[in-house]
């Protein structure tokens, strides 16, 4: 079609156009954000896991550690403060398992938000969108 032909359908047509244009650009600014969402997430629950096999074997190996050096201390005084032994061991777990808590507490409040990166590249297209109407 030659510019004659565009200006013999009328401004309707125009307008028509004109729309579909820019669900076009909307659709793929949706497509934009749910693939940053999508990737995202993934890398979300990907980091989640390392992290929960990680710490699992700290865990893990920190109470095997523990446990074995609390059973030393009681053998190494057995003969002569087994009881003193047995309750500072005792102590000392729970004091370490409260302190472990508190952190681990203080840790999950500190992650970002969920899908922070996609709500703020959302802010930006709603101000985009605003500042050209």
């Amino acid at each position: 079609m030659s510019g004659e032909d565009t200006e013999a359908l009328g401004p309707a047509t125009n307008l028509l156009r004109s729309a579909t244009r820019l669900c076009g650009t909307l659709l793929a600014m949706l497509q934009t954000r749910v693939e940053l969402l999508t990737t995202e997430i993934s890398e979300d629950v990907e980091r989640g896991v390392r992290v929960l096999m990680w710490g699992m074997v700290a865990v893990l190996a920190a109470v095997l550690t523990l446990l074995l050096a609390g059973i030393t201390l009681i053998v190494y005084y057995w003969d002569t403060h087994r009881m003193g032994a047995a309750i500072g061991v005792t102590a000392a777990f729970l004091v370490l398992s409260a302190a472990a808590a508190w952190i681990a507490r203080a840790r999950l409040h500190e992650k970002p938000k969920l899908l922070d990166a996609s709500r703020t590249e959302l802010r930006r297209d709603v101000a985009a969108l605003r500042d050209k109407s």
